[in-house]
């Protein structure tokens, strides 16, 4: 298994480099990680790449594997859409800790809209709606740890 140091220095690395992707068999797990150019308009940094990170059990031991998020969405709403982490880091509802939070729970929200910041080492990551809607739940506390493909927002589309 992969230490979170050694994936971390592996984000760094690719988004660094430029490099389209990486993969890395490593005692028993894959770690993937894809570079993928993003502009991003974080107050603190604008790096070139924001890399995506993909980690797999080659061999999946039991309880090894979390349960995905799905839960969080009801089976009998529709119309409703996930906003997911597209990297491993914390979740920032507002750009500092004097400001207002980027949107709450009831706020309507335009595609391309700032939604919340993931940090990632040290890298500030905008994240943007993809969908217009209102936000009806806002699944992570501030400040929390996040993982790749963790649900962020539920957004009901309009």
């Amino acid at each position: 298994m992969f230490k979170f140091e050694e994936i971390c220095e592996l984000i760094q690395l690719v988004g660094s480099s430029g490099v389209a992707s990486v993969e890395v068999d490593h005692a028993g797990s894959r770690v993937r990680i894809e570079g993928r150019p993003q502009v991003l308009s974080a107050p603190m940094a604008t790096p070139a790449a924001s890399p995506t990170v993909v980690v797999s059990e080659l061999q999946p031991a039991p309880g090894a594997v979390p349960e995905p998020a799905s839960s969080v969405v009801p089976d009998d709403e529709e119309n409703l859409h996930v906003i997911s982490s597209p990297i491993v880091g914390t979740f920032y509802r507002a750009p500092n800790p004097d400001a207002e939070p980027y949107s709450k729970v009831g706020d309507y929200v335009e595609q391309g809209q700032t939604l919340c910041i993931v940090e990632a080492m040290k890298l500030m990551n905008e994240i943007e709606c993809d969908v217009r809607g209102t936000i009806v739940k806002v699944v992570p506390e501030n400040a929390q740890a996040v993982e790749y493909g963790e649900q962020l927002f539920v957004i009901r589309s309009s």
